[in-house]
């Protein structure tokens, strides 16, 4: 009797388990070494047999870390058996993209766990411009890059997002063009004090976080150093490039 309730709950629990969403499940929250590598093999083989890189279509409005986005159907199940568990694709909570693709294309991810607060953020904006068909700018803080009144948002405090790269959280902008960024100075200023680096003037600092992270930095402007050294917003880069 014993034996049939432990193996009635161990099957209720198991079965629990599989019931869960996938983008619940922990094991689908992190970028694994292991997953990256073999997509970046895949990536790889099918270029060298194709010619081509195993992407989605894109145009040069695509900004460029969500431009060489993975096509697993190009890649499954001749090169893949499967995308990996951490794939939107597979129940995950990450995109796959390419890197360094003119050189020695890399793996990394999107984390696409902040566009829910980024989704209703443009909600409320969209909102607002229906009634006053203007948005609530507060300031311009560089060149077509503002911050927005969060009180005439309805926002007791100025909308945020988690970071992927520490613990912290990342303001969000309004662009003229009426899209939403992040705003990755803070992490941008702790990575500049983590690792080793030797910007040029006018370099986009980013590569800093795509060098020694697995996540890049999208919905993002270009950045570069100040004459202090510190992150400052640097629109009139070119951010397609």
């Amino acid at each position: 009797m014993k034996w049939t309730i432990l193996s009635t709950l161990l099957v209720s629990l198991i079965l629990a388990g599989c019931m869960l969403p996938s983008e619940q499940r922990s094991e689908n929250q992190l970028a694994y070494p292991d997953q990256l590598q073999s997509v970046e093999s895949a990536a790889k083989q099918f270029q060298q047999d194709t010619g081509v890189l195993p992407i989605r279509n894109f145009d040069e409005t695509t900004s460029f870390y969500q431009r060489y986005v993975v096509d697993f159907n190009q890649l499954v199940p001749r090169y893949l058996q499967q995308p990996p568990g951490t794939a939107f694709e597979n129940g995950g909570v990450f995109q796959y993209v390419l890197v360094n693709v003119e050189e020695e294309p890399e793996a990394k991810v999107i984390d696409l766990t902040s566009q829910r607060e980024i989704q209703q953020f443009q909600q409320r904006i969209n909102e607002y411009m229906r009634k006053h068909t203007y948005a609530p700018i507060d300031e311009m803080v560089d060149v077509g890059l503002f911050k927005l009144d969060h009180e005439a948002l309805n926002y007791k405090e100025a909308p945020h997002v988690k970071s992927p790269y520490y613990d912290t959280l990342l303001p969000l902008l309004y662009t003229n063009d009426g899209d939403i960024v992040i705003d990755y100075r803070i992490d941008l200023n702790m990575a500049l004090n983590e690792f080793k680096h030797d910007f040029n003037e006018d370099e986009d600092i980013r590569s800093i976080l795509v060098d020694h992270f697995p996540i890049v930095p999208v919905r993002s402007v270009p950045y570069t150093l100040d004459e202090n050294g510190e992150p400052m917003y640097n629109v009139s880069l070119s951010n397609n490039e």
